[in-house]
């Protein structure tokens, strides 16, 4: 299938990721995602968050520094920012957020093998369609690009969006004390501070905003994808969590929106 690079290979791997695009936003229409406060029993057996989250997104950060180093252009200047910026996402997300999660001892597994299963299909994609596109099919190389208005709206976008998620995490985190985490205590709160004053779900909002970023930075349908994927899991999750909130706390903030400050 030749329509996007010229490469084969690549071609149909997009194109088959596009189509996963699609058959989620279905999906996700009849089945919350089982996992943190949706899990079930229905998707077989579970894991601890920390070891689940940790395994669902190796594959990104595997597949994306494999076929980056395969490239022709992996030591030229801009796919080595590129490269940067996902191994040092990837190193939070797969590594350091898991470690500092804070799952009361003797709680339940709340992280389905199915969710890491199909994690495994999504993360291989897009680490391999972002990592062979930045060092072997991007024409964005040296240096000028650093200065082109697409990066540099892009970069703040994904660094704002980043710096959001970071500071979202910190809150959820601190929910829960050690002491509560030490005792197997397993309370839920209303998060407060920062963007949880306008909506019930930044670190959704602050994802999907540097996903964008990341998509117009790297000028790519492979960054397209992963925005894509991720609206496609977590709007339907951002709706159900709001929802799932006003049933839990009656004195829930009214004013607080589902996704988008001041906006929905």
């Amino acid at each position: 299938m030749r329509w996007y690079t010229g490469d084969p290979a690549y071609d149909t791997a997009l194109t088959i990721a596009f189509a996963i695009v699609a058959i989620t936003v279905v999906l996700a229409l009849f089945i919350k995602t089982p996992y943190g406060r949706f899990a079930n029993d229905k998707f077989g057996a579970s894991l601890d968050p920390r070891l689940g989250w940790f395994l669902m997104e190796l594959p990104s950060w595997l597949a994306f520094v494999y076929f980056y180093a395969r490239g022709p252009n992996a030591l030229a200047p801009f796919p080595l920012f590129v490269l940067f910026v996902w191994v040092v996402h990837y190193g939070n997300r797969g590594f350091l957020m898991p470690a500092l999660m804070r799952v009361p001892k003797g709680q339940k597994n709340s992280f389905s093998l199915f969710v890491v299963a199909i994690g495994w299909v999504v993360t291989t994609l897009h680490g391999y369609l972002n990592g062979a596109f930045a060092s072997t099919f991007s024409d964005r190389i040296g240096w000028e690009w650093f200065t082109a208005p697409s990066v540099v709206v892009g970069v703040l976008l994904y660094y704002a969006g980043f710096a959001m998620n970071l500071h979202s995490d910190h809150v959820l985190r601190n929910l829960r004390t050690k002491e509560e985490v030490r005792r197997g205590i397993k309370e839920y709160r209303i998060p407060r501070g920062g963007l949880f004053e306008c909506v019930s779900n930044p670190s959704y909002f602050s994802e999907l905003l540097f996903w964008m970023g990341f998509a117009v930075f790297t000028w790519s349908l492979a960054g397209v994808f992963i925005l894509a994927i991720s609206m496609a899991n977590l709007v339907p999750r951002a709706v159900d969590t709001h929802r799932w909130y006003h049933e839990k706390f009656p004195d829930y903030p009214p004013q607080r929106k589902i996704l988008i400050p001041f906006v929905w």
